[in-house]
C-alpha cells in the first residue's frame, strides 16, 4: 500500500475514533487531481516543526515539555518547587489535534491556559503526553498543589483519551477535573449520544476560566465558571470550500462543483475538521449568510433548568467572535461582522464585546464561525471581568469593549475639514511682475490648449506604437476642459497661484490615466510654489523655478527620471532652459523641449509606462507621446511670445 494511501486510511480511521463522521453525515467526496500546495517539508514531521517555529517566535513566553507536544507557559520551567505557579494558581490545560490554530498553544499565557498538548493532524493528543503535561503543571495536593483544570472539545478520542489521563493524575495525588465543551448548534440536539461538537466557543472557555484561575480562585470555582460559559455559548460555522489537510494527495474538492443550475456552493454548519454540516446550498449574499446562521444558533438554543430557550434575547448583552477557519480574508472577515452585529442590534441586542480573527482555524478552509455568548444569568458582570482580564497569551485578540451610550462611539464621524475653493484672501496673494499677465494668460492657455487638442491624431498614433493608445484623447479631453473654463471664466487668470491650481482642477476632472495625474501634481507643486515667494512679488524668474520644481515633483511621486523615455524627457531640459534664461527666454525652453522629445525615438528601453513593457524593436523610431505633447505646449508658447 502506497504511504499516501495509508496515511489517507489512518486519517478516516481517526475520523471516525472522534466521533467526527458517523453514518448520516458524508465523507469528504472526490478531489479534483491536483496536488495540493502547503508550505511544507513533510506531513510527517509537521508538528515538530511547527512547534520549533512558535518556540523562535515565542522565546520568553513558551517553553517545550521534553519528549512530548506539550507547550508550557515559561513560569513551569522553574526547578523550585516553592515557587511552582500551581501553588498560587489553578493550572488549565486544553489541547487537540494539531491544525487549529492558535488554539490551543496560542492561548498559553498569564489569564489564560497553562499549557497546551498537540495531537497530530485533526489527531487527538495521546494520553502519555496529556498525563505528562498535567505532572508539569500540577503539584500533587500534598504539596501544595491547587489542581487542575482539563478543558476538552467534546470530540470522542479527546474525551476518552483526557479522561484517562484526569483519572490517573488524580491517582496520583493531583487534583484534577474536566470540563467539555460542545458549543456546535449545526447538529440536531437528540441526533445520537455524541452531541455536539466543541468548536470556536472553547476559546470563551479559556479566556474565563483563565482569568478566574488568575484571581486565585480555587478549582470548584473555576470549573464552575467554566462550565457555566461552555453551557452559555452557541456556535456555528460555514464555508466556501472546505479543508485540505496537509499530506493529502489531492485537494479536498467537496465545495468546488456548482448546482444543477450552474450556482457555486457553500455549506453551512460544516466542523473545524471539514466534517459534513447542516446543509449544501448556493451561495449567499453576506447578510444572508448571517441572518441563516443566526437563525440556526437562536433555533438551537440553550438549556436552562432542563428547558431550551433561545440562546439570546432582544436587549441582552452579547459578546461575539467571529472567527476565521483558516483562509478567509480579513475583509471578508470585517463584510461578515458587519452583517452578524448589525442584524443581531436590531434585534434589540447589544453586542459590547466583538473580536474578531482566527482563534479557531481548519488549516487553509474558506470560512467562518460566529461564536455567540449572552451576558445574562449567571453570566454575570463579575465573569465579565474576566474575559477584560489582561492576558500575554499570544493568539488572543483582546475586545475594544462598548459600555456606555446607546451607539458605539466609532458610529459617530470625525467632521471632514471643508476648504472653500479660493479660500485665502486676494491679498494674501503675492503681486504679478509679470507684464500683462491677465491678457497674455488668456491668450497662451487658449493656444496652446487648442494646439493640444489638434494633435490628437498625432499623439495617438505614437501611442499605438509604444502605449495603449490613449495619450490623445486623453490630452484632448483635457485641452477642451480648459478651454471650456476659459470661455465660462471659471478658470482664474488673475494671478498664476490661482491658475495652475484652476489648470489642475480641470485636469482632474477630465483626463484620468498616468498622465493626468501626473500634470495635476505638476500644476499644483507649480501653484504652491508661487504661493510662497518672497520678494516684491511673482517674477517670470519664479514662473521658471516653479516650472521646475512641477518637473521635480511629476519625477517624484511618478518615479520616473530624464532618460526614462517619458514626458520628463522634454520636461527637464525645457525647465532647466527656463531657468538659465531667468523664465524669459521661452523660444530656448521650447526648442530644448523639442529636441528632448526627438531623444525619446532613439532610446530603445523605457523604464515607465505601458512602454515599458515593450521591446526595443517596437520602441526604437518612435518618440514618446507625452514627451511630444510637452514639446507641443512650449513650443506654442514660444511662437505667443514670438
Amino acid at each position: 500500500m502506497k504511504v499516501a494511501t495509508l496515511r489517507s486510511a489512518v486519517y478516516l480511521l481517526v475520523l471516525f475514533h472522534q466521533g467526527i463522521l458517523c453514518s448520516s453525515l458524508a465523507l469528504p467526496s472526490s478531489s479534483v487531481d491536483m496536488k495540493p500546495k502547503k508550505f511544507i517539508n513533510s506531513a510527517d514531521n509537521a508538528v515538530d516543526e511547527f512547534i520549533s517555529g512558535l518556540l523562535l517566535q515565542y522565546p520568553n513566553h513558551l517553553r517545550k515539555l521534553a519528549n512530548h507536544h506539550v507547550i508550557l507557559h515559561s513560569s513551569f520551567a522553574t526547578q523550585n518547587k516553592d515557587a511552582h505557579p500551581n501553588k498560587a494558581r489553578v493550572s488549565l490545560l486544553s489541547g487537540g489535534g494539531s491544525g487549529h490554530e492558535p488554539s490551543h498553544a496560542g492561548f498559553v499565557g498569564e489569564n489564560m491556559l497553562s499549557g497546551a498538548i498537540l495531537g497530530g493532524i485533526f489527531a487527538s493528543p495521546s494520553v502519555s503526553s496529556i498525563l505528562a503535561a498535567i505532572r508539569a503543571s500540577t503539584l500533587p495536593s500534598s504539596e501544595g498543589g491547587k489542581g487542575c483544570l482539563l478543558i476538552v472539545k467534546n470530540y470522542t478520542g479527546d474525551r476518552l483519551n483526557f479522561g484517562i489521563a484526569c483519572e490517573l493524575a488524580n491517582a496520583e495525588g493531583r487534583l484534577v477535573k474536566m470540563v467539555v465543551v460542545a458549543d456546535d448548534c449545526a447538529i440536531e440536539r437528540k441526533k445520537g449520544i455524541t452531541g455536539a461538537r466543541g468548536v470556536a466557543g472553547t476559546v470563551f472557555v479559556h479566556k474565563a476560566a483563565g482569568g478566574a484561575a488568575g484571581k486565585g480562585m480555587d478549582l470548584d470555582q473555576v470549573t464552575s465558571i467554566a462550565e457555566t460559559v461552555s453551557k452559555g455559548v452557541g456556535s456555528l460555522g460555514c464555508a466556501l470550500n472546505t479543508v485540505t489537510i496537509p499530506g493529502a494527495d489531492k485537494v479536498n474538492d467537496r465545495l468546488s462543483k456548482a448546482d444543477d443550475a450552474g450556482e457555486p456552493m457553500m455549506e453551512i454548519g460544516l466542523g473545524i475538521h471539514g466534517e459534513a454540516g447542516k446543509k449544501q446550498c448556493p451561495l449567499m449574499s453576506c447578510d444572508d449568510i448571517a441572518k441563516e446562521m443566526l437563525s440556526i444558533i437562536q433555533t438551537y438554543g440553550r438549556e436552562v433548568d432542563s428547558k431550551i430557550v433561545p440562546l439570546y434575547n432582544p436587549s441582552d448583552e452579547l459578546i461575539v467572535l467571529v472567527n476565521n477557519l483558516g483562509g478567509t480574508s480579513n475583509f471578508e472577515m470585517s463584510l461578515l461582522t458587519r452583517s452578524l452585529v448589525t442584524q443581531l442590534e436590531a434585534a434589540g441586542c447589544k453586542a459590547t464585546r466583538v473580536l474578531v480573527g482566527s482563534f479557531m482555524t481548519s488549516f487553509d478552509m474558506q470560512g467562518a464561525s460566529v461564536s455567540i455568548l449572552p451576558c445574562t444569568g449567571d453570566i454575570t458582570k463579575d465573569v465579565l471581568g474576566l474575559f477584560d482580564a489582561s492576558t500575554d497569551a499570544p493568539g488572543w485578540l483582546a475586545a475594544d469593549v462598548w459600555n456606555d451610550g446607546e451607539s458605539r462611539p466609532s458610529a459617530s464621524e470625525i467632521d471632514e475639514v471643508i476648504v472653500e475653493k479660493g479660500a485665502g484672501a486676494a491679498e494674501q496673494l503675492p503681486p504679478v511682475l509679470v507684464k500683462d499677465y491677465f491678457t497674455v494668460a488668456q491668450k497662451v492657455l487658449a493656444q496652446c490648449a487648442q494646439a493640444l487638442s489638434d494633435a490628437e491624431p498625432t499623439l495617438t498614433e505614437y501611442d499605438t506604437i509604444v502605449g495603449d493608445g490613449d495619450c490623445g484623447i486623453t490630452m484632448q479631453r483635457g485641452a477642451k476642459e480648459v478651454l471650456s473654463r476659459l470661455e465660462s471664466k471659471t478658470l482664474r487668470v488673475d494671478n498664476p497661484v490661482n491658475t495652475f491650481a484652476d489648470l489642475a482642477d480641470a485636469v482632474s476632472a477630465s483626463m484620468g490615466g498616468s498622465s493626468g495625474i501626473l500634470l495635476e501634481l505638476m500644476f499644483r507643486k507649480m501653484s504652491t510654489s508661487l504661493q510662497s515667494v518672497s520678494g516684491d512679488g511673482i517674477t517670470p524668474k519664479d514662473m521658471a523655478v516653479a516650472f521646475r520644481n512641477g518637473c521635480e515633483a511629476v519625477s517624484f511621486y511618478g518615479g520616473a527620471q530624464e532618460g526614462s523615455r517619458t514626458m520628463l524627457d522634454a520636461m527637464f531640459p525645457a525647465s532647466a532652459a527656463m531657468l538659465a534664461g531667468d523664465g524669459a527666454d521661452i523660444p530656448a525652453s521650447a526648442s530644448a523641449a523639442q529636441k528632448g522629445a526627438d531623444a525619446t525615438a532613439a532610446m530603445t528601453t523605457a523604464e515607465a509606462g505601458r512602454s515599458n513593457y515593450l521591446s526595443e524593436e517596437v520602441l526604437m523610431g518612435t518618440p514618446d507621446p507625452g514627451a511630444v505633447a510637452v514639446a507641443l505646449v512650449l513650443g506654442t508658447l514660444a511662437k505667443a511670445f514670438a
